[in-house]
């Protein structure tokens, strides 16, 4: 069954698609009775919905007779219902494509270190599949991105995990990582020669060492590194890989950030044989009480999954509700911080 579609004219005037569409038909078919039969109604039913709408505009659309033809004031008003048909059709047809994931309007916030490597090739393939959805992508630090899930600005947002915050916001991980956090250096420098770097030869000589947080705080096995290292050297994560690029320290980076780095050559990766394996945890999450989500949504969600399948972000556990802990509680090993 078609769906009649009212419009609310500003002067008090009503009309429904029916009304236009059967205006429409008679005009081109130049016949009540053809025109009736096209749209599957009886001739009385057309002849109503012509009336009513005669009535809406105050005067006759049609001369009657044995020839139908548009009166002065019929062919005046014909543009403008087949215009308002056709962003009526128009509007139709988005819903049904936002229904299917092929319209709407997505907003994601995305820890700015993952907003490359993860969130980046995910969605270069969503927007092959699906070009009419519109896309908002913001990215900063973790308080940036709950921020702008707390205040509505994004549904979806990828932070460190679990967060304090998280108890107040009421945040709903959809999927979770678990990234290494590995020691990066440009080739040819003093560690990356080396056949066994223990912490000391880090301290001794991986000067300056950046502190870069990956993290709502700093690592402590990091921060201890760095203090023993000499001068602080805080950075923002992008300064401190050009730095590193250019053989000007070394550095602990999400390997997902350096990945092509990586893969390169233009980077390599030390493995320190006396400090543990380090990582960051993060999540891929929504405000619970959001509703669902959409289906374009759900279609970025599963992408997401794809590309971090393909980094082996993706941890065994099944997606949970943040812990009910108290502020610096530590619920995993000094080598995987997840929360301050």
């Amino acid at each position: 069954m078609d769906v009649i579609v009212r419009i609310d004219v500003i002067d008090g005037m009503d009309m429904d698609r029916e009304q236009l569409a059967a205006f429409d038909r008679i005009a081109r078919e130049g016949s009540f009775t053809r025109a009736a039969i096209y749209l599957g109604i009886g001739q009385p039913a057309i002849s109503a919905r012509i009336q009513a709408l005669e009535e809406q505009v105050g005067g006759i659309l049609f001369t009657r007779g044995r020839r139908i033809a548009l009166t002065t004031l019929g062919e005046s008003f014909l543009p403008f219902a087949r215009r308002a048909l056709e962003v009526l059709g128009e509007g139709v047809e988005a819903a049904r494509q936002a229904q299917i994931g092929q319209h709407g309007r997505i907003r994601l916030g995305s820890l700015a270190s993952l907003a490359g490597g993860l969130v980046g090739p995910a969605l270069s393939a969503f927007v092959r599949v699906h070009p009419r959805v519109e896309c908002v992508v913001r990215a900063g630090d973790h308080e940036r991105i709950v921020a702008l899930l707390l205040d509505g600005m994004v549904e979806l947002g990828v932070v460190t995990w679990p967060c304090t915050e998280a108890v107040a916001a009421d945040l709903q991980a959809v999927l979770l990582f678990h990234e290494p956090v590995v020691l990066v250096a440009r080739p040819g420098h003093a560690l990356t020669t080396r056949s066994r770097v223990e912490q000391d030869d880090l301290v001794r000589l991986g000067r300056p060492l950046f502190r870069l947080r990956w993290w709502q705080t700093h690592h402590p096995a990091i921060l201890h590194l760095a203090e023993r290292a000499g001068p602080a050297v805080e950075l923002p994560m992008e300064t401190a890989r050009c730095l590193a690029l250019a053989g000007a320290g070394v550095g602990f980076f999400a390997r997902t950030y350096v990945a092509e780095d990586l893969q390169r050559g233009t980077l390599v990766e030390i493995s320190v044989r006396d400090l543990p394996p380090i990582y960051r945890d993060s999540a891929l999450v929504r405000r619970r009480r959001s509703g669902s989500l959409s289906p374009a949504a759900a279609n970025l969600v599963e992408a997401i999954r794809k590309q971090a399948d393909a980094l082996s972000l993706l941890t065994a556990a099944k997606p949970m509700d943040p812990p009910r802990a108290s502020r610096g509680a530590v619920t995993r090993p000094a080598t995987s911080l997840r929360a301050p």
